[in-house]
């Protein structure tokens, strides 16, 4: 993928130019080379992930972008397997809690214990497993609502404090959690201040017939298969930096807007919004769509997001951000309608 290739009409959305970007030569030979090393972590996690394609393409941009991701599905789909194969292709020192309902915070952040030295008493910090690059939160809404809120400042300004003092986690910092569908028992709904801060909501389906042949046969032979380390938590420090450098034209921008204000009950023009949402989805959701379309922009080779990214990553980015309101249940309004209905107005 070169600069000409790049600037061509094919690879620009349509609309006003992109954003200019200093030193623009240098930073499309970075996303370039980013762009093959992201193919090379994809193609790593996708050996051990079978028939998940869409599900790996949506962690690897979930990490990319910097987020967090909330991986919805039945337990058995591959989801703490998917979680640890991230963490060994990324490089990421990676540790996992299991949420139970009677999990504290203390458990997951830690906390001070008394200690005696030489006849002198004093607390000493002892972290918790969300001192790692990669967390694991699993099965998170088996717990009680007040555990789940103990990830909040971690996942928001990577740090937590204790005791009045304030402790610097790891860089980089990513919760990668797994949800039950609510409707199975012993499952609590996340707060709603926790579901904003997942940048994607990803949902895990069932394989088709010929990947679950193939996984049967890797995963009960006498060799587990495993992957490698790609890439370095430093280069993917790197990477989310320029991420953020990464040119947009005018028209994504005009688009993501739109799709995220049209999906708020207070300023859209469209019906089923009005009538069927509760809450709609915040500036938190502009942000997060327009990274993650960045990011999906890089893991398909390209240089520049489309109109395409910001439909198909719509769905990972507004489900988990917006409500339906009893009138919806009652029209037996699904909540993915509504947004493809927003996605259809993108043309």
């Amino acid at each position: 993928m070169s600069a000409a290739t790049a600037a061509s009409p094919q690879n620009r959305p349509s609309g006003a130019p992109p954003r200019a970007l200093e030193d623009t030569g240098q930073t499309i030979e970075q996303l370039d080379a980013l762009g093959v090393l992201m193919g090379k972590a994809r193609t790593a996690v996708s050996g051990v992930i079978f028939g998940q394609d869409s599900v790996v393409e949506q962690t690897l941009i979930t990490v990319l972008s910097g987020g967090h991701a909330l991986l919805i599905g039945v337990p058995g789909l591959g989801k703490s397997r998917l979680v640890e194969t991230m963490g060994v292709v990324l490089g990421l020192n990676t540790k996992r809690v299991q949420f139970t309902p009677d999990l504290m915070p203390a458990d997951i952040i830690g906390g001070e214990v008394l200690d005696e030295v030489d006849g002198r008493r004093s607390f000493r910090f002892v972290p918790g497993p969300v001192f790692c690059q990669l967390l694991m939160a699993d099965e998170i809404n088996r717990a009680s609502p007040r555990t789940q809120s103990a990830l909040l400042q971690s996942m928001q300004e990577q740090r937590v404090a204790i005791a009045g003092f304030e402790h610097r986690l790891p860089r980089p910092f990513h919760v990668l959690a797994t949800q039950n569908p609510i409707e199975q028992e012993g499952t609590y709904p996340l707060p709603e201040a926790q579901l904003d801060r997942f940048l994607l909501a990803i949902d895990i389906t069932y394989p088709d017939i010929d990947s679950e042949r193939a996984m049967l046969l890797a995963t009960t032979g006498s060799e587990s298969q495993g992957a490698d380390p790609v890439m370095t938590p430093e280069q993917l420090i790197d990477a989310q930096s320029l991420i953020r450098r990464m040119p947009i034209g005018e028209a994504v921008v005009d688009a993501i807007l739109a799709m995220v204000r049209g999906g708020r009950p207070e300023s859209t023009d469209l019906d089923v919004v009005r009538h069927h949402v509760a809450w709609g989805p915040g500036p938190r959701a502009a942000q997060a769509l327009m990274l993650a379309c960045r990011s999906r922009a890089i893991l398909g080779g390209r240089l520049m997001p489309s109109l395409d990214d910001v439909a198909a990553l719509a769905g990972p980015v507004l489900r988990h951000r917006m409500a339906l309101n009893f009138s919806a249940r009652a029209d037996g309004v699904a909540l993915d309608e509504v947004i493809d209905r927003l996605v259809e107005r993108l043309g």
